[in-house]
């Protein structure tokens, strides 16, 4: 027998059930090329190349918030508005509500009862504080007949040119909104007619004194004669 040593004999269990436990063997993986010593890089020995900025992502999220943003003032705009539009709602519904007394104001005024006094006062301060809301009248005798202020219930003339000749209830407004059409009479103008008639009126005020002045004396002169 030759005393050269002997090669060890290697033996490779490939069984794929284990004797012993009974259960199966998983198959050992082969090491990925280039990770052989455990690091992280490539097949060229160089470190991987760091990730692009996600410029597309930031370009969506950019487009969200332009969107969200848009939205938002959209939003305030719209609850501004029908804010306003609730409160104009509210105040036009007090107006309504006030505009018989001041049919009867303008009646007692007709009529003399407010020239003077602490009524005149209150009907002043009444009319002011309306007219800061907002309140607009609107009706007066010689104004242009428009269908969307003025209700007529007569008419004379062939309506050419129709103003306003008899108003018996004047109209009123509260900003754009119309709370109460005029009530009027519809006639022709005429031209000049308003002129010769402001002419008119003066010459037979100026009569009128003059005839009370005479008559005044002449009671006077009467008296004294007694």
């Amino acid at each position: 027998m030759s005393s050269e040593q002997q090669e060890p004999v290697t033996f490779v269990d490939k069984r794929k059930i284990d004797p012993e436990s009974g259960e199966v063997r998983e198959p050992d993986k082969a090491p990925e090329p280039g990770t052989e010593n455990g690091g992280e890089t490539n097949g060229n020995g160089a470190e991987p190349a760091a990730a692009a900025p996600a410029a597309g992502k930031e370009a969506e999220l950019t487009a969200d918030l332009q969107r969200l943003t848009a939205e938002y003032a959209n939003y305030r705009r719209r609850v501004e508005r029908d804010r306003k539009a609730a409160t104009d709602s509210a105040k036009a519904a007090v107006v309504t509500e006030l505009l018989g007394v001041l049919d009867d104001l303008d009646r007692a005024r007709a009529h003399g009862d407010l020239e003077s006094g602490p009524l005149k006062s209150v009907a002043d301060k009444l009319a002011e504080a309306l007219r800061k809301q907002g309140l607009e009248e609107f009706g007066a005798a010689g104004e242009p007949f428009d269908p969307t202020l003025h209700e007529a219930v007569q008419h004379e003339g062939d309506g050419a040119d129709p103003v306003l000749g008899l108003v018996m209830r004047k109209g009123y407004r509260f900003g754009e909104r119309v709370l109460r059409h005029a009530l009027v009479g519809v006639t022709d103008a005429v031209p000049g007619e308003t002129a010769e008639s402001g002419e008119q009126t003066g010459d037979s005020a100026e009569s009128a004194t003059g005839e009370d002045a005479t008559a005044s004396e002449a009671t006077d002169a009467e008296t004294t004669g007694r």
